[in-house]
């Protein structure tokens, strides 16, 4: 056990525990069985996103548990407690997936609320699932505190005729299942043996995609989002969390400290080369936001552009979390970008020592099948990629990994629809044409309300086999799970006015990848007279609650999609309150 002592003059919790006025407070402890020497020790708030919504976040309680172990064995004392989580694989496909993106600006402000009424010294976060990820950390870097993140780990995959399976195979099962090429009792068998275990969706969807995120800037220690969730091996990353936070209190080693513009370039990095998902292009935004750093999508953009594509997971791919974890994890991957000069060594890290110091470390080299040599990349660059043009102005996003130079430009008529399901009941009784652009709008942050992701009407014309004939646009999201030629994150959305509201049925849309290019056939004095004539916002059946309240407050998707203003707009440093 650790020796240290601690003079709590300068840490929040002197505010509940130093003292005589703070007697009562120190009752409290008392009674939660807290010893004296206990009391006087940091405080670190251990949070959560436990609940039973999902298999993604049904293993976190167990992991706090070895975290709390980490931090008691070096003299600090944990506290516990749990926020909200919306699972998106519940939420699709139905109303339930407005809360999605909210549950982000939820879950941060539910962090930081908790961290500041309790006056908690350092934090550790534990997050299973697509934006509990990205909350846990812009809480972290809001705060700006001694912080150490870690994943619950993905969930193992299922196995059918010899084959990996995953939820996204079941989302496009139902597809095929309406264009009559699979049974019912097929799609019995495997939406039963999809999801064996607990753990977040397996392959590069969003929440490993954050995942590996989290390592790549800095706030968790290496390697430990590769371990799938059921592993008992996880409980040694806990109690090493829990054991490196209480280092980054001893050296004043803040969250703000590790997440910097070059730790964020870092990330991007790492979602371009594993082909992660175009989530990140709203999130890595998202968690600049708070520490005040310029970041926006188009910057995201550009480094994906510049960066191979080596790691061949799913969607695009043929692996999952699992196999990546197995071939050496992150730390593989970000020593073969650091061979093409594509990493900033000198970032800090949880560990307190740099990336640099980090990659030294491994000893371990590509395995040539899951991660490909940086040298001989799948594609020369990024397997997402930022488009751009007068039908996107403030941008868009777009997976490519796995499709090739030719699918990566389309060009065809559109077909609009004004909101997803009117979309997917198109989809499902294929009324739509080869060659078309599927356009859905509306469904942008604040249009939708909560910019809700389209897997269920991808999937459907992916399961249709027709995922090579269309191309869809939208102003809302794609789950890391999607494929085919899907562009999201259309701004500005169709809510504020953008070009995307502006489409009618059998417009020319063209969409290169290549070149970086979403674009109408319309001139400028064609959109600006379409504009005098647009009759402003769809109304949404939203007009109270937590709905209503992130539409009013939520910004543009280029910048991330926040509801404040963020480092900029700061008064003061909560450690130093």
């Amino acid at each position: 056990m650790s020796q240290r002592t601690y003079d709590k003059a300068h840490l929040p919790s002197r505010h509940v525990t130093e003292g005589a006025s703070r007697a009562p407070h120190r009752s409290y402890y008392y009674a939660m069985g807290l010893s004296e020497e206990e009391i006087h020790q940091p405080f670190v708030g251990v949070a959560t996103c436990w609940n039973e919504a999902a298999p993604c976040n049904i293993a976190l309680s167990r992991q706090a548990q070895a975290v709390k172990s980490g931090v008691k064995s070096n003299r600090g004392t944990p506290r516990e407690f749990t926020t909200i989580t919306v699972t998106d694989g519940i939420a699709m496909g139905h109303e339930g997936m407005r809360s999605s993106l909210a549950s982000r600006e939820a879950i941060a402000d539910t962090v930081e609320l908790t961290m500041r009424g309790h006056s908690y010294d350092a934090l550790v976060g534990l997050a299973g699932c697509d934006k509990s990820l990205p909350g846990m950390m812009m809480a972290m870097v809001r705060l700006n505190v001694p912080s150490v993140f870690i994943y619950g780990g993905s969930i193992l995959p299922g196995r059918l005729n010899g084959k990996d399976v995953t939820v996204q195979d079941v989302f496009e099962a139902v597809g095929k299942h309406q264009a009559g090429n699979y049974s019912d009792a097929e799609l019995a068998i495997l939406e039963r043996i999809a999801c064996p275990s607990a753990g977040a969706c397996g392959g590069q969807f969003t929440a490993n995609t954050m995942a590996c995120v989290s390592e790549a800037i800095g706030l968790a220690l290496p390697n430990s989002s590769g371990a799938p969730a059921p592993y008992e091996s996880r409980d040694q990353y806990g109690e090493a969390s829990g054991a490196a936070v209480m280092e980054l209190i001893d050296k004043n080693i803040r969250a703000r400290d590790i997440v910097t513009r070059k730790s964020l370039e870092n990330a991007a990095r790492v979602v371009a080369c594993t082909g992660g998902s175009t989530n990140a292009g709203l999130h890595l935004p998202a968690i600049a936001h708070e520490a005040g750093i310029e970041f926006d999508l188009f910057d995201v953009c550009d480094i994906f552009h510049d960066t191979p594509y080596f790691v061949d997971l799913k969607p695009g791919g043929q692996y999952v979390a699992k196999d990546l974890y197995e071939a050496g994890g992150l730390p593989v991957v970000m020593k073969e970008l650091r061979k093409a000069g594509l990493i900033h060594e000198d970032c800090m890290t949880a560990t307190g020592r740099s990336i640099g110091e980090e990659i030294d470390r491994i000893t371990r080299e590509a395995d040539g099948k899951v991660i490909h040599s940086v040298a001989t990349p799948i594609t020369r660059t990024g397997g997402v990629v930022g488009l751009k043009g007068n039908l996107a102005p403030d941008g868009a996003i777009v997976k490519v990994a796995g499709m090739s130079a030719e699918e990566q430009v389309f060009s065809g008529p559109a077909r609009v629809f004004e909101c997803e399901e009117d979309a997917f009941a198109a989809v499902q009784n294929r009324d739509y044409a080869d060659g078309e652009v599927i356009v859905i709008r509306n469904e942008g942050p604040a249009g939708g309300p909560g910019m809700r992701e389209m897997l269920a009407t991808t999937a459907a014309i992916s399961g249709q086999g027709r995922g090579k004939k269309v191309a869809l646009i939208t102003d809302g999201r794609f789950s890391g799970a999607t494929r085919g030629f899907c562009v999201g994150h259309v701004g500005p959305e169709a809510a504020h006015g953008g070009p995307i509201a502006l489409l009618r049925n059998g417009d020319v849309i063209t969409i290169d990848a290549q070149t970086g290019e979403l674009s109408v056939a319309l001139s400028d004095d064609e959109l600006a007279e379409r504009k005098k004539g647009w009759s402003g916002p769809r109304k949404t059946i939203y007009g109270s609650g937590a709905l209503w309240k992130y539409a009013e407050q939520v910004g543009s998707t280029r910048k991330g999609a926040v509801t404040h203003p963020g480092g900029a707009g700061e008064r003061h440093a909560y450690m130093d309150i």
